[in-house]
């Protein structure tokens, strides 16, 4: 099988993101935007709400009083399903479009990031795409024991403790950073464990992988294929971090 075709019947997606970073037209301010973008894409997200930014500038200069200046405005114009189950977003920095769960394949949405994509660069006329994102949250349950869960039973690179016969994890945060030789595409791996619930240990898995490299904005096929490559080494990453007894946990349709 190979990683394009990786498919599990019950997988723990919560999340799947398309992230297209954008080199925007100087001075184009997002607000500005919002009449036009509403016409373009209400009809198949009616729900719409936007995403503010707020910083905050302290300058000092020698002999005077600190002054503090405030800079806010709209970091993005968010428009969603009526399910709030699938959003497109025009952001100050790019375009994104985020799947939750119940989540199917990404083939089943790339006719819909391509149309809302291109609906995106008439809008906004970006200047180039700078860099892909392929996000996936997942929320993995694991069966707790009564000493608790063997991580490596599950994971090929679970946490350990210095001291494993007298102390017992009561969370933990493992992160990797990674550049996949021959592409130069970045990989980030985190795995960090929720409060139990009930008999299982919530453990979330959020597997980003990233292509830096520039391309055209109009150049749909070309972007369609970085996100298919990146695509291949998300599901590369995801079948190498879990073990088979893990893997074996997503085989039951839900």
């Amino acid at each position: 099988m190979s990683e394009s075709e990786f498919k599990l019947p019950n997988p723990p997606i919560v999340e799947a993101v398309i992230d297209i970073e954008c080199d925007l037209p100087p001075g184009q301010q997002i607000a500005d935007l919002e009449e036009r973008a509403l016409g373009v894409f209400r009809d198949a997200y009616p729900k719409f709400r936007t995403q503010a930014f707020q910083e905050h500038q302290i300058d000092v200069k020698p002999g005077e009083a600190p002054v503090l200046s405030v800079k806010h405005g709209v970091q993005a114009l968010q428009f969603l399903q009526d399910d709030e189950k699938q959003l497109v977003q025009v952001r100050v920095q790019g375009f994104s479009f985020n799947r939750l769960a119940p989540y199917t394949s990404l083939d089943d949405y790339l006719p819909e990031i391509e149309r809302t994509w291109r609906l995106y660069v008439d809008l906004t006329n970006p200047i180039q795409v700078r860099q892909i994102r392929v996000r996936f949250i997942n929320r993995i349950l694991l069966p707790l024991a009564e000493k608790g869960v063997d991580l490596d039973h599950y994971f090929t690179v679970a946490p350990h403790l210095p001291d494993e016969d007298n102390l017992v994890f009561m969370g933990f945060l493992n992160q990797h950073a990674a550049i996949e030789v021959g592409t130069g595409n970045q990989v980030n791996i985190v795995l960090t464990a929720q409060s139990p619930e009930g008999n299982w240990l919530p453990v979330i898995f959020d597997n980003s992988v990233v292509d830096s490299s520039t391309c055209d904005a109009e150049d749909w096929p070309r972007i369609l294929a970085k996100i298919q490559l990146l695509r291949d080494l998300k599901n590369r990453v995801f079948r190498r971090t879990l073990t088979k007894a893990c893997l074996d946990l997503f085989q039951q349709q839900p």
